[in-house]
This record gives C-alpha cells, sequence and structure tokens, in this order.
C-alpha cells in the first residue's frame, strides 16, 4: 500500500483560495507567485510543496513560520503538525499580519497563530527552541541568529544567495545542503534588526 503524502493531504485541507486576494482567487490552481501587496507573494505551489517536504514536520512539533504573509504556509504548517504542535506566524508588514491572522482565523487550527515581528528581533527567539524554522524569504547568508534558534535535533529551510537551503542541527552539530535554485521575495528585517 502505497504511503500517504502528508504534504499532499495538507494542500488538499487548506485551499490556497482562501489566503489570496479576493481579485486573484480564480488563480488559485495556477503554479505561479500571486501579488498579496506590499512586494510581497503567495508563493507558487509547487515551491511550498518543495519547501515543506524537506522540512519534514511531524505531529507534535513547535514550527516557526518566517514570513507568513497570506497565511496559507502557517496553515499547511498546522495542518502537518496537528493539534498536539504549535505553529507560530511572524510577519513584518502590519497590513500584510493583519489580513494573515484573519485568514488563519478562517481555518479550525487553534494551536496556530500569526504575530507582527517584533522590532529588532528575526524571528522569535523568546519562544523558542523550534523543532523546525520555514523562512519564506530570501538571504544573501545564512542569518546566525535563526539558526540559534532551532532545537536539538532540529530543521531549518530557507532561500540563500539563490538556493534553497537546509540546515539540520543534530547533537551538537550543524549542517547546511543546497536543493535547487529558488526566487523569493528579500527577507527584510524589522527596524533595529541586526540582520
Amino acid at each position: 500500500m502505497d504511503r500517504v503524502d502528508p504534504v499532499e493531504q495538507a494542500f488538499a485541507a487548506v485551499p490556497r483560495a482562501a489566503f489570496l486576494p479576493r481579485g486573484a482567487r480564480s488563480r488559485a490552481g495556477d503554479d505561479t507567485p500571486i501579488l498579496i501587496g506590499h512586494g510581497q507573494t503567495c508563493s507558487q505551489p509547487s515551491t511550498v510543496a518543495d519547501l515543506l517536504h524537506l522540512l519534514d514536520v511531524h505531529p507534535g512539533q513547535r514550527v516557526l513560520d518566517v514570513g507568513s504573509g497570506s497565511g496559507w504556509t502557517t496553515a499547511l504548517l498546522a495542518r502537518l503538525t496537528g493539534p498536539s504542535g504549535e505553529v507560530v506566524g511572524v510577519e513584518l508588514e502590519p497590513d500584510i499580519e493583519r489580513w494573515g491572522a484573519a485568514n488563519l482565523a478562517g481555518v479550525d487550527a487553534p494551536w496556530a497563530s500569526i504575530h507582527e515581528a517584533e522590532p529588532g528581533v528575526l524571528g522569535d527567539p523568546q519562544h523558542g527552541p523550534w523543532d523546525r524554522i520555514l523562512v519564506s524569504a530570501a538571504a544573501p547568508t545564512l542569518p546566525q541568529a535563526l539558526v540559534d534558534q532551532l532545537a536539538d535535533p532540529g530543521r531549518l529551510v530557507m532561500p540563500v544567495a539563490g538556493s534553497l537551503t537546509l540546515v539540520v542541527r543534530d547533537h551538537g552539530s550543524v549542517t547546511t545542503s543546497r536543493h535547487g535554485h529558488y526566487r523569493f521575495v528579500p527577507l527584510r528585517s524589522a527596524p533595529g534588526s541586526p540582520t
């Protein structure tokens, strides 16, 4: 019997259309990024699937979603962790954060939330460490501030210098690997952030 892909199950349970601007919902099935305002996009579904497969989320884990945008990835992550887990999305742009949180509220996942990013802070170190960290924005170099928020064991997935990068912390050692080239909006820091 074939193993059911939990990422495919999450996609089926959390339709993209509910996380797009009303005028763009008819394009939810298009495998393209869709603008959501303030220079941000809802990433194309095939890219999100690649991110989530690489992140390898399991039920009960604590997951940080950096650059949560429309809330779609946060909702998908909540589906993957299940109610025994916890998912926290952080978003820098206040208008997008409010909209994403409202979108997420339409999904029955009280163990997931979206907050505005703290000024001067990348990620959410105060509530870490995190079993998994997903970053949906590109950085020129790997931010040590996010690596420091990883649990042991833990996995972080983000685009770095054009390559999808996987960071694995296991028994005190940290390894990185690259997994193809992707284009993302740039990772922006909250005012006063060191990155």
